[in-house]
C-alpha cells in the first residue's frame, strides 16, 4: 500500500484539553479523527469549535468492556449504553456535548464526519476505511469541543496502491463498488456457509490489509454480527 502514513490523532500543544488522551486511555478509548469547524457553523451544538471522533483503542477494548455494568446486568444494547455513559461524562467534565451514531432518527451524520477527518475514506466496496483500523473501523460517539483544539494533518489513504481484496471477499456478491445488496447478506448469513462471517466477522472486512494489521478480537466481530443479523 503506497504512501500509507501511521499515527494516531492526539491533542496538539495548542489544546485547551491536554489531560483527554489519558482520559480516553483509561476507557480503552481513542481519538480516531477530528475536525475545526466554523463558528456558528449549521449540524454542530452552538459553540462548537473542534469535532473529536471517538472509537475503540485496540487491544484490550473488548477485554475492559466485559467488566463494565452495562455489559454484566444483561439489558439490552450494552455497547452503546456504556457508550453514552462513558462519553457521556467525559463530555460533562470537559465541558464539551456528546453526540452519537445510534439512538434513532435524526441520526448524526458520522459518516460524512468521518469522510472530512482526512484519516477515514470510502473504501472500492464503499465501507468506511480508517488509517489504522481499516475496515473494522467503528465510531462510538464524538466530542463536540468549544476550544480550538490542534489537529493533525490529513494522511494518504491506505486504498492507494492496494491490491483491493476487499473488492473479490464477499461469497454471496453483497459488498461491490455499486453498493450494499443487504437482502443478499442475510440470507448468505441464515446459510451454513456463513458461520465464518457471523462467529469471525465480515470476509470482506477481514480481507482488508490494514484490518489484518488491527488487533480486534473475534468475539467483538462476532458480537457486531449478531447485533445486525438478529
Amino acid at each position: 500500500m503506497a504512501g500509507r502514513t501511521t499515527g494516531k490523532p492526539g491533542l496538539g500543544p495548542d489544546a485547551a484539553v491536554p489531560p483527554l488522551a489519558d482520559r480516553l486511555a483509561a476507557h480503552q478509548l481513542e481519538v480516531l479523527g477530528g475536525f475545526a469547524v466554523a463558528e456558528d457553523e449549521e449540524g454542530f451544538p452552538k459553540g462548537t469549535r473542534t469535532l473529536l471522533m471517538l472509537g475503540p483503542s485496540e487491544p484490550g477494548f473488548w477485554a475492559h468492556l466485559q467488566s463494565q455494568p452495562e455489559r454484566l446486568d444483561s439489558k439490552p444494547d450494552p455497547v452503546d449504553r456504556w457508550s453514552r455513559r462513558v462519553i457521556g461524562q467525559l463530555a460533562c467534565d470537559l465541558g464539551a456535548k456528546a453526540l452519537f451514531p445510534f439512538g434513532g432518527a435524526p441520526y448524526q451524520p458520522f459518516q460524512k464526519w468521518a469522510l472530512r477527518t482526512g484519516r477515514v475514506w470510502e473504501s472500492p466496496v464503499r465501507l468506511l476505511v480508517h488509517a489504522d483500523q481499516g475496515l473494522l473501523v467503528s465510531f462510538r460517539g464524538a466530542l463536540a469541543l468549544k476550544e480550538a483544539v490542534a489537529i493533525p494533518p490529513p494522511l494518504v489513504s491506505p486504498c492507494q496502491g492496494c491490491a483491493e481484496p476487499c473488492r473479490h471477499a464477499c461469497p454471496p456478491r453483497a459488498l461491490t463498488r455499486s453498493g450494499y445488496d443487504l437482502p443478499a447478506c442475510h440470507a448468505f448469513l441464515n446459510r451454513p456457509e456463513g458461520q465464518d462471517c457471523l462467529t469471525g466477522g465480515c470476509l470482506v472486512r477481514r480481507a482488508c490489509p490494514v484490518s489484518q494489521s488491527y488487533a480486534r478480537l473475534p468475539e467483538q466481530s462476532a458480537y457486531h454480527m449478531g447485533q445486525f443479523h438478529k
